[in-house]
């Protein structure tokens, strides 16, 4: 094995492993599932992930397993990585899954960055999740005015809310605080085995071009060799400019990873915990 490709088995560990934090991880033989019942809308929290599956039988038996774990869920979800086989990928394309791609940029050293003074709290109580709770709802806004699609209701961000603090306090939110405004976040989560990760970067869109990302990346990835991790990986879209930024940055890119989604219509459900898909 090329030292590369220990390295992107351990890139694949944390990111499967940060969207098992806080929810429940049921293990098959060629796949790991997450599953929280408390939010059955919220992708990250319900899907499979690690599909190790070759044969037409094990392929069958992991999409088997979907159904029987996300009875009544209005999505099925697969997370595949450069470990996935093909074959997997293309029964999820023929069953009709949509798939979306995301670039995985890994920094190996210091972070190229000189921000200016910002503040930078770590999120603790009720407070500074009240304003995170606002400042997600503004990405989200934001987000869907970006991709030309519906905002998501109130009540699904909620959820995305409640189910990001579920995962702390291993994962950390930082909050940017310009005077009196709280202006921006970031969280980090050192992983466990030597590859942290950093994710959720959103500032208020008025007070952008302050450093204020800037110095939320820096105070996140300080968290990483604080924590015990030597890398870090960050996540960027392939159509959006802040894959650039974190390369001039000294992130250098690893590999993509793939998302694949199919959303169920009422009378492909069952009668039990049915809900509205996103």
């Amino acid at each position: 094995m090329r030292i590369e490709d220990g390295l992107l088995a351990r890139a694949c560990e944390t990111l499967a492993g940060y969207l098992a934090l806080g929810n429940e991880t049921i293990a098959s033989d060629c796949a790991r599932f997450v599953r929280n019942r408390a939010a059955p809308s919220i992708y990250d929290a319900n899907h499979g992930t690690r599909v190790r599956a070759a044969s037409e039988g094990e392929i069958e038996a992991v999409l088997s397993a979907a159904e029987e774990l996300f009875a009544g869920f209005g999505h099925r979800r697969f997370d595949c990585d450069p470990f996935t086989r093909a074959e997997f990928e293309a029964h999820l394309v023929l069953e009709g899954y949509q798939g979306e791609t995301t670039l995985q940029l890994i920094l190996e050293g210091s972070l190229r960055a000189s921000p200016p003074p910002v503040e930078i709290r770590l999120a603790r109580g009720d407070g500074d999740w009240q304003s995170l709770r606002r400042l997600m709802r503004m990405d989200h806004q934001e987000t869907a005015e970006r991709e030309q699609r519906p905002v998501y209701a109130e009540s699904v961000s909620r959820e995305m809310t409640e189910v990001k603090r579920g995962k702390c306090p291993p994962l950390r939110f930082w909050i940017a605080q310009v005077g009196e405004v709280d202006a921006g976040f970031l969280s980090s989560w050192p992983g466990e085995n030597g590859v942290g990760l950093v994710e959720d970067l959103f500032t208020v869109p008025e007070l952008r071009r302050r450093g204020i990302a800037t110095a939320l990346m820096v105070r996140a990835v300080e968290d990483a060799p604080e924590r015990g991790a030597d890398l870090v990986l960050i996540g960027a879209r392939p159509a959006d400019s802040p894959r650039h930024i974190y390369a001039s940055m000294g992130f250098r890119p690893l590999c993509v990873t793939r998302s694949y989604l199919k959303t169920l219509g009422a009378s492909e459900r069952t009668s039990e915990g049915a809900i509205e898909s996103r």
